[in-house]
């Protein structure tokens, strides 16, 4: 069902892409997005380009976008995102603007990075969730025919706490590449004062009870989130309901170990393993 944060090779790590609980019909226009998502996050993350080349590529990403949304011809750059979108967005009337809002959310991450910058409080953080992950949950809700408007907003608490704990999963490796997600008021509230622009701050975190702390209140905030969510397995139709408890309850466990971890996760990154499935499995089948 939803996603996490985009990057590299590990793009939409909870993203099914045409996974076999995902009905044949849908496999072509969630490979569509998929896509469309994984080449812009290239653009914004991969190789070499400066921050201007990365913005200027994106902008012209979103003037294809624009163009097929419209019926129009694409540019041609990239032929092998546009052409089979466009066909998707025609045959399941796929909407424009959460995809724009995804190039978005790839955008501010660019010129964030550039500037060494962090999110200064929860509010902030939570407006890159919200064009970041949601949409993509949101997209999939309308390919499974779920429009409800309750059924919308437990989407958006599972893609946003989705976010979080990539970002909390991640801080190892973050925080050496200049993204900071840990909320500056959060961090100031629980002694460790930071500025707008904290490449240094950060940097120089250590793994004391004040960053105890702040993990501890970053778990509490995103499993609140899942939680609001989780009731959407319950609305989502056949296999995907089971892929979508698959995917929160995995997520939750995932936290679990951030949680556990506390501070160390300034130096390792949790993630499931083989003993994890029994548990995930059992948890799954009481939701």
């Amino acid at each position: 069902m939803p996603l996490t944060r985009p990057r590299a090779v590990t793009h939409y790590e909870n993203f099914p892409v045409a996974s076999w609980l995902c009905p044949p019909r849908l496999r072509a226009p969630i490979q569509a997005i998929y896509h469309f998502a994984r080449t812009a996050d290239d653009l914004a993350d991969e190789g070499e380009a400066p921050a201007w080349q990365r913005l200027q590529d994106l902008a012209a990403y979103r003037q294809d976008l624009a163009a097929v949304a419209q019926g129009q011809n694409h540019g041609g750059r990239w032929p092998q995102v546009f052409d089979p979108l466009a066909a998707q967005m025609r045959a399941f009337a796929l909407p424009e603007a959460p995809l724009a809002d995804l190039l978005s959310a790839f955008a501010q991450d660019v010129r964030k990075t550039r500037a060494g910058a962090a999110y200064a409080d929860w509010p902030e953080l939570l407006d890159y969730c919200h064009r970041s992950a949601n949409p993509v949950g949101r997209l999939l809700l309308h390919l499974y025919g779920v429009r409800e408007e309750a059924a919308l907003h437990q989407s958006d608490h599972i893609c946003t706490a989705l976010q979080l704990i990539n970002f909390w999963q991640d801080l190892s490796v973050d925080i050496p590449r200049g993204r900071y997600y840990l909320p500056l008021a959060e961090c100031a509230a629980h002694g460790l004062p930071m500025t707008a622009a904290a490449p240094v701050g950060f940097a120089a975190l250590q793994a004391d009870d004040r960053l105890a702390a702040v993990m501890a209140a970053c778990v509490e905030q995103t499993r609140a989130r899942m939680l609001q969510g989780a009731a959407l397995v319950h609305r989502v139709p056949g296999r995907a309901g089971w892929e979508l408890r698959a995917v929160v309850q995995g997520a939750l466990r995932v936290l679990d170990k951030v949680a556990a971890l506390g501070p160390a996760v300034l130096r390792q990154r949790p993630a499931l393993g083989a003993r994890d499935g029994l548990p995930v499995a059992w948890r799954m089948l009481w939701m």
